[in-house]
């Protein structure tokens, strides 16, 4: 026992440990990227002007004032104020629409524009013209068009969508010769115009950036604007990988709402890492459209993995089905979207208006599964803290995508409260568990002391004397009927001694068995004064061994026992629909309830009680069952066992 606590709180403090180095890293590369000029970077759209959708030009002070949404925007800014010897190169991220920056002069400095099938037919002749010598039959247009495919090229970059694009600009192209003309204190002045091909309105902030970095270009800028938050979100991954599946083991069992979770983390921080990439996977990435795709479908994933944690909290079947379905919805709408992306009939940013609709379906059938489920259930306050605030952030990302309210990405909320409550979770399971192996632990005590007592209570002297006494006289009357006795009073003391082994509840039919090689031996001694009658209707359950027994003893001695003419003890079964019922009955003395209960609570010692109370703690512990009993002096007694269904499982011999 200790041992396994000592190995699951190692587990815990060398994930803590984890945590703090990669915190620390992060830390440190902050301060280090802060106090190091070389990794020096700026937005170079300071101040300017700008004109949107052909309306009046207007100042702007800085990117994150460039707000209002655009179909096509023009901006104009002038290169001051900076350190020129600083800064060597001017870094351009844009997503999902066309751009052009120019000089004064009108020349073309970094462009990603739209080029249709005469576009790109006239760019390759251009360029075969300049590279093949004059003799070449390539040099003849008709000739060219014949033999280039250049229908391949474009569907390869899929020339309809702009994508994910990263440029660098050496500022040599920037700077004018003469050094003298910041001496004036202005700068050349650049055009930046962006297009929008697609219908909805966006804002400029949300998909272009602007910036100067040092002598190493976008990597540097890369690794001080996007690494301290990779070392974060690989956190997020490694707990995803390892701590919340591990934590389900570490509990005792393989836990689908721990499994689930941990893929949700894992594909979280995946996505996140990324989202923060995404301004420069076009570096390694060439094709604009595909880096646009991958984010887009990890997004979507990221998705169904939500769907498939918030099923994992359902536990009626129908409400499992249904969630099946749902997510086979989303599901067949991602695997649709991503299809028509791949044969160019419809990119994966033209489709997301259907999907955020699909999302926002999805989400809220399952919102609404959970919390008829919730309602009947201790599980309300688990689905309030854990999923409300991770399913009203995706709505809210769903709506925010049609009305582009706010430019706040709620899911970070949504999920980042859901992963610290299963954290807290996870330890407070460890600490329940904890103490419930302490209680097991006390209970497998109570319970081998229960069973000792039981078998010394069924095999004490008088008893053993009575049963060896009338075996005794049917050897000089029946020595046919003496040797089936002793054969079962054999059995009867081999089974007391076997049940100081069995821990676990064992099937109904095992008990009854046993009970009846007792009551044998009890017909011996009573003869005709004791009648049994057995009304069985059901076997199929189970209950802690030896624990009818005491119920029965009852009967014999203090009921049918005390009675001058015998009587008659019942055993019966019965099934309902929440649990299994074993019912002795006998028409003895029986007694007053409220008598007895005043007298148990008067005796100090209570050794009266043990076996009962002891059978009561056993069938409460191993079967959450109870035991009711009901008496009337002068017309019996009846004792009912009552087991719940929940926890029976025939398949193993025992309950969880």
């Amino acid at each position: 026992m200790k041992r396994r606590l000592g190995s699951k709180v190692w587990t815990i403090a060398g994930f803590i440990i984890i945590l703090m180095i990669l915190v620390a890293m992060y830390v440190l590369c902050r301060k280090y990227y802060k106090d190091n000029s070389a990794w020096a970077t700026q937005e170079a759209m300071l101040d300017g002007e700008y004109s949107v959708d052909g309306g009046e030009w207007k100042p702007f002070i800085g990117e994150k004032y460039l707000t209002e949404h655009f179909q096509r925007i023009v901006i104009r800014w002038e290169v001051k104020d900076i350190d020129m010897t600083l800064y060597d190169n001017l870094n351009i991220s844009a997503k999902n629409v066309w751009f052009r920056l120019s000089n004064e002069e009108g020349k073309t400095l970094l462009e990603r524009t739209y080029k249709s099938y005469e576009t790109f037919m006239d760019e390759a002749y251009k360029l075969n013209s300049e590279t093949l010598p004059p003799d070449n039959p390539m040099q003849d247009r008709e000739y060219f068009e014949a033999h280039i495919n250049i229908d391949k090229t474009m569907e390869m970059y899929m020339p309809d969508t702009p994508g994910y694009t990263a440029r660098v600009l050496n500022m040599a192209e920037i700077r004018p010769a003469d050094w003298s003309y910041y001496a004036t204190g202005k700068g050349p002045v650049l055009t930046l115009e962006v297009e929008n091909s697609y219908d909805d309105g966006v804002r400029f902030s949300d998909c272009f950036s602007v910036i100067y970095s040092g002598d190493n270009g976008v990597y540097l800028l890369f690794f001080r604007n996007a690494m301290p938050a990779i070392l974060i979100f690989t956190l997020v991954c490694f707990f995803g990988l390892f701590l919340f599946p591990i934590a389900g083991f570490i509990l005792g069992k393989a836990d689908y709402r721990y499994l689930t979770f941990g893929g949700l983390c894992f594909l979280w921080g995946l996505f996140m890492i990324f989202q923060r990439i995404s301004d420069y996977l076009n570096l390694w990435i060439r094709d604009a459209t595909l880096c646009m795709a991958v984010v887009t479908l990890m997004k979507y994933i990221l998705i169904l993995s939500i769907m498939f944690y918030m099923k994992a909290n359902l536990k009626r079947e129908t409400g499992r089905m249904i969630a099946n379905l749902t997510s086979m919805l989303f599901l067949l709408a991602m695997t649709a979207a991503a299809v028509c992306h791949f044969t160019l009939v419809w990119d994966l940013y033209a489709s997301s208006d259907v999907m955020n609709a699909v999302t926002a379906l999805c989400m809220v059938i399952l919102a609404v599964l959970l919390f008829q489920e919730a309602k009947s259930s201790p599980g309300v306050v688990h689905v309030l803290i854990a999923l409300a605030p991770l399913t009203l952030s995706i709505l809210l990302d769903a709506l925010n995508d049609y009305f582009d309210f706010t430019y706040l990405h709620f899911y970070y909320f949504g999920l980042t409260i859901t992963m610290l409550y299963q954290i807290f979770r996870i330890i407070m399971d460890l600490r329940t568990q904890h103490k419930e192996a302490i209680r097991h632990e006390k209970m497998q005590k109570e319970l081998y002391e229960a069973q000792v007592g039981v078998m010394v209570s069924q095999i004490q002297p008088h008893f053993m004397y009575n049963a060896l006494s009338s075996i005794a006289m049917m050897c000089t009357l029946d020595g046919k009927k003496a040797k089936e006795a002793t054969i079962t009073f054999a059995k009867y003391l081999r089974g007391n001694m076997d049940s100081l082994k069995q821990k676990k509840p064992v099937p109904f039919s095992q008990e009854l068995e046993h009970l009846k090689k007792y009551l044998y031996i009890e017909k011996m001694r009573f003869e005709d004064a004791l009648n049994i009658v057995y009304d069985i209707e059901t076997e199929d359950f189970l209950l802690p061994q030896l624990s009818i027994q005491p119920l029965v003893e009852n009967a014999v001695k203090h009921g049918v026992g005390m009675k001058e003419d015998g009587g008659t003890v019942t055993i019966a079964t019965r099934e309902t629909d929440e649990d299994f019922r074993v019912i002795i009955s006998d028409d003895g003395v029986g007694f007053d309830m409220e008598e007895a209960k005043k007298k148990q609570e008067t005796q100090s010692d209570g050794k009266s009680h043990v076996g009962m109370e002891n059978t009561r703690r056993r069938i409460a512990d191993l079967c959450g069952g109870s035991v009711m009993i009901e008496s009337t002096p002068g017309e019996g007694t009846v004792a009912t066992v009552i087991l719940p269904k929940t926890g029976q499982d025939l398949s193993s011999g025992f309950t969880e």
